[in-house]
């Protein structure tokens, strides 16, 4: 796995290598190098290659805060002697290292991780409101881009569900980074009766789909319907859901789980935390056990990296099970 070298001016490389890890999960082969105010080039240099020492691969990436500063000019200065294997590239931000972090399981060379971190960090870069932004040229409408004929069969005929997920927080940033980068969706749909009716969060939520994937929310009989409907054939789905019970009207209006992801269920009152981040009451293990009756299994993780957990020895700690 390539090795990815954080480096900074203060404390800036500890502190999104923690926030990273929030997201997609505690990481191999990582290490976050400071230039402290009291230090000079000398010493970011040896920490740069204290850090590549202690790698397990000879391929390393370097992220760096900031072309032309001392970590960047120390990195590049120990690239000189290892081009083939080393990459450095700066203006470092949290999509550029999420997606350094993700590329790694996919690509074993530095060099092809940065080639594919850099449109990520540019595409994330985006302002409110969008007329203070680049203007872009309006794109040319595709003929034939109208709506298919109902019956129309397109691919498998049948809407292919990556994932569907329990999450209080719906789209966040370990479902729109991490869970998205393993899934690989084309859509991900909320489904819930209550947010489909507010405009507001709907907002938030296309807004905060990843480049390239669209995001949609819709209410539970919407969700049936998609099912059923032969033009969704070419769809691969991440689906969101705030509570088990939600998940379960959708299992007995037809649509075919076979696995549900259980990631955050906010504590409340009335609830019972059966770990830290997951909170349940008497109406929450009802759904759960139902679904377990249907065949239903449970992967209890936050992000991919994460170990699955059993959901029904959590619930034993409860007077609900």
């Amino acid at each position: 796995m390539v090795g990815i070298i954080i480096a900074s001016h203060g404390e800036f490389a500890e502190g999104i290598l923690q926030s990273a890890t929030m997201i997609v999960g505690e990481q191999e082969n990582v290490a976050a190098v400071v230039l402290q105010p009291s230090e000079g080039p000398d010493d970011i240099r040896k920490k740069i290659e204290e850090a590549a020492a202690s790698f397990d691969t000879d391929e390393v990436l370097v992220l760096a805060d900031l072309w032309g500063g001392t970590p960047f000019n120390q990195a590049n200065s120990i690239y000189e002697q290892n081009k083939d294997k080393w990459a450095i590239v700066a203006g470092l931000s949290l999509p550029m290292l999420i997606e350094a972090l993700t590329g790694r399981y996919s690509m074993n060379e530095s060099h092809a991780i940065a080639r594919a971190i850099v449109p990520v960090a540019q595409e994330n870069v985006k302002v409110k409101p969008e007329s203070l932004g680049p203007v872009e040229k309006p794109a040319v409408p595709a003929e034939g881009n109208k709506a298919l004929p109902e019956g129309t069969v397109v691919g498998s005929g049948q809407i292919d569900i990556g994932l569907a997920r329990v999450d209080s927080r719906l789209l966040h940033g370990q479902v729109a980074t991490a869970w998205s980068k393993d899934i690989k969706p084309t859509r991900i749909i909320v489904v819930s009766d209550e947010v489909s009716k507010d405009d507001l969060r709907k907002s938030l939520i296309t807004q905060a789909a990843p480049p390239g994937v669209k995001a949609n929310v819709i209410p539970i009989s919407k969700m049936i319907e998609i099912w059923k409907d032969p033009r969704f054939g070419k769809t691969r789905a991440l689906l969101l859901f705030e509570n088990p019970h939600d998940v379960l009207r959708v299992v007995e209006g037809g649509v075919e789980l076979t696995e549900v992801n259980i990631g955050s269920m906010a504590h409340s009152e009335g609830k019972v935390m059966i770990n830290n981040v997951l909170s349940v009451d008497e109406k929450d293990v009802k759904a759960l056990h139902a679904l377990k009756d249907k065949g239903i299994t449970f992967d209890v993780r936050k992000v991919p990296s994460d170990q699955r957990k059993n959901m029904l020895e959590l619930l034993k700690k409860t007077n609900f099970a």
